[in-house]
């Protein structure tokens, strides 16, 4: 049921998943569900639904992450990280988050999954340190765009963006964009079987 699903949602978004890749995807929910019974990870108990507003709701954004070493922050179980991650086993994945059993979660999801391109950190954005940098800052249900720009300003590399995931865009939170900030694109996204909103901000410091 689930994996017929996620192959049509696949199609409709004109994404590409090999047969391991949906098996890791399906093993996700599956560990999603599981887990979220004792730890309460996300507010979203059904499965199906799952597929739609974590997996699509992460995927659709595939297509316009560009670079090779991406950190998201406030991940919660793993989102948008993990199913990105499984679509992309070529790039790289911090995942970011305070709270200890979302990153046990995580590291476990690590295990069963089989995924070499994911590093689970349990930290506060402001506290973390990375020397090299990120190509992609990526968050989902975070922040205001203002707070986001603020707490993690020391996260990307030289040439590095932030890509923020939205739903209805809020024009006070746009116009309230810190100054050396601007917005190089902003994509309406399409999630099959979601009515509602979503965007993606990409947003860059003004060189």
């Amino acid at each position: 049921m689930l994996a017929a699903q996620l192959k049509t949602y696949l199609a409709e978004t004109g994404l590409n998943a090999s047969d391991e890749q949906q098996l890791q995807l399906l093993g996700f929910v599956a560990m999603l569900n599981k887990w979220n019974k004792a730890y309460n990870l996300t507010s979203v108990r059904e499965p199906e639904q799952m597929l739609i507003r974590h997996i699509m709701d992460s995927l659709v954004v595939s297509p316009h992450i560009k670079g090779q070493r991406f950190i998201d922050v406030g991940t919660g179980p793993g989102l948008p990280g993990i199913p990105l991650a499984i679509l992309n086993p070529d790039k790289e994945f911090v995942l970011l988050d305070s709270l200890g059993k979302r990153i046990r979660f995580q590291k476990q999801v690590q295990i069963e999954l089989k995924l070499k391109n994911i590093q689970s950190v349990e930290s506060r954005v402001e506290a973390f340190q990375d020397p090299q940098g990120f190509d992609g800052v990526l968050s989902r249900a975070f922040a205001s765009v203002a707070d986001m720009l603020s707490w993690c300003q020391h996260l990307p590399a030289q040439n590095g963006v932030f890509y923020a995931l939205k739903g209805q865009l809020n024009p006070d939170e746009l116009t309230g964009i810190p100054e050396g900030y601007s917005i190089r694109e902003s994509i309406e996204l399409k999630v099959p079987k979601l009515d509602e909103q979503r965007h993606l901000l990409i947003i860059a410091p003004q060189v």
